[in-house]
């Protein structure tokens, strides 16, 4: 138990990091803010699952991914599918000649539903295909390109490659994915309305529950063997192979971990939101995303998880307060950060908040002793 607490909880500093986190999250927010602001942390938190992936395989293991939304859409998608699957079964009645497919497919003139549609009827199919679509879409780049040892920048363009086509893929396949609209119009889960206030709410905890599940999953696995030669591999990889290590499988295991993590705040998203769209999947959303690890810290996955909230905060607040200058003002946001704080708000901590703590908290006690004598 010692152990789990030193390692996984971080103790001391960790621990006091993950209570505050804890506290923001689940005390904080839900008594500060209305139902509407709330879910719209829960949408943020979301991304932060994309962040915290990011964290392992680009900030301890080297693997810059340009294609997260990929595996966020991915996620997302599936669960859209069978939510929209429940809606049409209840109203096929009422606005659809076709019964049984979704309103989309029946605009667009299919009369029976796809076959890689039909699976997604079962809840609980749904639940397994949601980590598992996307980690053997992740397995396979993974196998293709870390065998070969492919790396570096050209990882990264392949990635966006990929982000691209499958963007356009779903755009351009609008009857069976619904196009650039999506799949929208997403109502109930097994009959739940997750349009009222009670299920917001609910879906935020939950969401919160799962973020701080793979919070403690990523610190486990960093302070694991893992987690140490992930950044042997990172800093020294040649060295790490000449010592007789399968550096190709740590990478596939590590990307395919950050896609799962993306997979499940996609998922997350279109209950919260009640939709999925392809400008979640595409090269755009997917820089944002690296954006939101960069800024937190990437070495940091509490620091991402406040990087995520920061960035989306910012693109709130410019957007409504600035609509006309919002994007310069986020660019300049994001160099500045760059700029000034290469490793994020977790390095800005270390660096300058950290050590004063320390000071503070070492003078503390003579101070009493002094007084004391």
């Amino acid at each position: 138990m010692q152990k789990f607490y030193r390692n996984v909880l971080g103790g001391g500093g960790g621990l006091a990091g993950l209570l505050i986190l804890a506290a923001v999250i689940f005390v904080v927010f839900p008594l500060a803010l209305d139902v509407f602001r709330l879910n719209l942390i829960g949408k943020y938190l979301t991304y932060a699952f994309v962040a915290l992936g990011l964290v392992l395989c680009w900030g301890y293991g080297g693997i810059l991914s340009l294609g997260q939304g990929v595996f966020f859409g991915l996620g997302g998608y599936c669960m859209a599918m069978f939510l929209k699957l429940e809606a049409s079964t209840v109203e096929a009645t009422k606005i659809q000649s076709t019964p049984g497919i979704p309103d989309f497919m029946d605009w667009n003139q299919l009369t029976a539903l796809p076959w890689f549609w039909v699976p997604f009827k079962s809840f609980w199919f749904t639940l397994l295909a949601i980590p598992v679509v996307p980690c053997l879409l992740a397995l396979i780049l993974g196998m293709a390109m870390f065998k070969r040892r492919v790396g570096d920048t050209y990882f990264a363009i392949v990635t966006q490659a990929v982000a691209l086509i499958l963007s356009v893929l779903i755009i351009g396949q609008q009857g069976w994915t619904g196009g650039v609209n999506g799949i929208t119009d997403l109502k109930t889960l097994l009959g739940w309305d997750i349009r009222s206030d009670g299920a917001r709410l609910t879906l935020y905890f939950v969401n919160a529950a799962l973020l701080f599940g793979c919070i403690l999953f990523g610190r486990f696995l960093l302070s694991s063997k893992l987690g140490k030669l992930l950044v042997a591999m990172r800093d020294k990889e040649e060295r790490v192979r000449f010592s007789g290590y399968d550096v190709a499988s740590f990478k596939v295991f590590v990307f395919c971990v950050a896609a799962v993590f993306s997979a499940i705040g996609g998922a997350m998203f279109t209950l919260q939101v009640g939709f999925m769209s392809p400008s979640f999947v595409g090269i755009v959303p997917s820089i944002e995303m690296v954006i939101f690890a960069a800024v937190g810290g990437r070495l940091s996955l509490l620091g991402a998880v406040y990087g995520t909230l920061l960035v989306n905060f910012g693109k709130s607040y410019f957007s409504e307060s600035f609509p006309q200058l919002w994007l310069f003002l986020m660019g300049g946001l994001f160099i500045a950060v760059v700029m000034a704080f290469p490793n994020g708000l977790a390095g800005l901590y270390n660096q300058y908040i950290k050590p004063r703590l320390k000071r503070k908290v070492s003078r503390d006690p003579a101070d009493g002793a002094t007084e004391a004598a």
